[in-house]
């Protein structure tokens, strides 16, 4: 474990280049890492799409870095965020919903994460939202315990901290226990918050307690924009959309769609979840529309976060990253849900903005393959400190300055879904090992892993018998429209991946 560095040590090691011409140039940064929940990277303004309106997410990346080549190393909620809090792939952590891969996160291993590390170098640290995994004493399985004790188990690493399980109210912790501003915002049975506004009321009232001369890192946690119900939404932000008709994506299916994979189409969640949810005209709109709205919402406690950091005097110190811990399919593929390694589920939103540029970095995009496992150790070298061996990620600053040797950076991603429904539903069981088994023996186990280059996209599902793989182009099938698995003119290309997928998991897997 790495000793605690001084504040001095801290200002020695970090990198000129980063620090632009700023009068605080001398401070070690502030950094607020925001995510959200299941927001689709595309649904997003500075991505395309400005129907969605989302203004101030905009603003950060035209003065910031937007990367359009980032993945998700693992694309469902628990697995991602342990990833991108730990900087190691599920593999490694094997933090997940379901058997094998079901563990709690131990604390050495928690102590080993960014904001431990960061609170051993003398930051602020806060953490706002959904915390969605466990840490225990030890690795324990099953993952979802029916207690989380996030203050036994979290207490000592975050200052400030307003989180729960999934929902705001499910097992909602906050301390410290004598802050009235939080007591006021959590305080039960409050009328016409929904839970975004809460979040963004959480992050004001971190930033309105942060000691003027210390360095802080808040990482928030949005609950939205998962989930559709009109609890969910603050309904005045609901009426710009409430009759728009959003543009249909090319690879929305209407129905089932006869091409997936026999073991997706008969054992994946996201095939009925379709059904139910996406798979008509008027269900797509209504389900977008109100995915809309939430990011809306989220997009205007970004904006009032910004503001108040300018009235703080903070904004050119401080370093915001915006990202999602997954995608979601929305009716693409024919599929709802996230988890399958195609472009709606794996393809990551990020935005990187340093308040520290001189201008000379700003509104630029970027095509560097970068992973969510990167999240961790780029967050520790803003702050200066060296990333612990046991983080498995790559250090972006490099990229975001433009100081890396591009020949030098990596040329694949390695992507996992390990998740099974059959076996969520059995995570209980006692027996949960042999129900795994037993899914494996009867060819239904859809678990897959795979590989992303600039231009190609490999996967394969390695426990079916025999295993099917996908392949595809993704310059010019963007929408994954066409696997070339079984194309002579690509077999040098399937070959070489192949072989890339079985040393990325390899290394994934240390």
């Amino acid at each position: 474990m790495m000793p605690p560095l001084r504040l001095a040590v801290l200002f020695a090691l970090l990198p000129a280049a980063l620090l632009g011409s700023s009068a605080n140039s001398q401070q070690p940064p502030n950094i607020v890492f925001l995510m959200t929940d299941d927001q689709r990277w595309d649904n997003l303004g500075c991505y395309g799409h400005p129907e969605f309106n989302t203004a101030n997410i905009d603003q950060l990346a035209r003065q910031g870095v937007v990367f359009d080549q980032a993945a998700y190393a693992v694309a469902i909620c628990m697995p991602s965020r342990v990833t991108m809090m730990t900087g190691r792939h599920q593999s490694s952590h094997r933090v997940g919903f379901v058997a094998p891969d079901d563990y709690t996160l131990s604390r050495p291993d928690f102590l080993q994460s960014y904001p431990a590390l960061l609170k051993r170098a003398g930051y602020r640290t806060g953490f706002i939202g959904k915390v969605g995994f466990t840490v225990t004493e030890k690795a324990t399985r099953p993952s979802t315990p029916s207690k989380h004790y996030y203050q036994q188990n979290m207490g000592d690493v975050f200052d400030f901290f307003a989180g729960s399980e999934t929902v705001p109210t499910k097992d909602l912790e906050w301390w410290p226990t004598d802050d009235e501003g939080l007591e006021q915002i959590y305080r039960p049975g409050r009328k016409g918050v929904t839970r975004t506004l809460q979040t963004g009321e959480a992050m004001l009232r971190f930033l309105e307690t942060q000691p003027a001369d210390q360095p802080f890192c808040l990482s928030v946690s949005f609950y939205a924009v998962k989930h559709d119900s009109t609890s969910h939404m603050y309904l005045p932000h609901f009426e710009q959309f409430k009759n728009y008709e959003f543009p249909v994506p090319e690879n929305w299916v209407e129905g089932d769609n006869e091409q997936l994979p026999e073991v997706v189409k008969d054992n994946a969640r996201g095939v009925p979840l379709h059904r139910q949810r996406s798979s008509t005209p008027a269900l797509y709109q209504r389900l977008v529309r109100r995915f809309a709205t939430q990011g809306y919402t989220v997009d205007q406690q970004v904006g009032m976060m910004v503001e108040k950091l300018k009235d703080m005097g903070k904004l050119n110190n401080t370093v915001i990253i915006y990202t999602s811990d997954n995608g979601r399919f929305q009716g693409s593929h024919g599929l709802f849900d996230k988890c399958i390694l195609y472009e709606e589920a794996v393809k990551a939103p990020l935005i990187v903005y340093d308040g520290r540029t001189d201008g000379t970095n700003q509104g630029r995009r970027e095509d560097a393959l970068v992973s969510s496992v990167d999240i961790a150790p780029t967050i520790l070298s803003l702050a200066g400190i060296q990333p612990p061996t046991i983080m498995q990620g790559q250090d972006f600053t490099g990229i975001l300055d433009q100081t890396q040797d591009r020949s030098q950076w990596r040329d694949a991603v390695f992507m996992e879904d390990l998740f099974l429904v059959d076996l969520f539903r059995s995570k209980r069981k006692p027996n949960v090992d042999e129900i795994n088994q037993r899914l494996i023996d009867e060819n239904k186990s859809y678990r897959a892993h795979g590989t992303r280059t600039e231009r190609w996209k490999y996967f394969v599902y390695y426990e079916h018998e025999p295993p099917i793989e996908e392949l595809y182009d993704l310059q010019k099938d963007p929408q994954e429209q066409t696997s070339l698995i079984n194309s002579p003119e690509h077999a040098e290309v399937l070959r070489k991946l192949r072989k890339r997928t079985e040393e990325l998991y390899s290394a994934a897997s240390e």
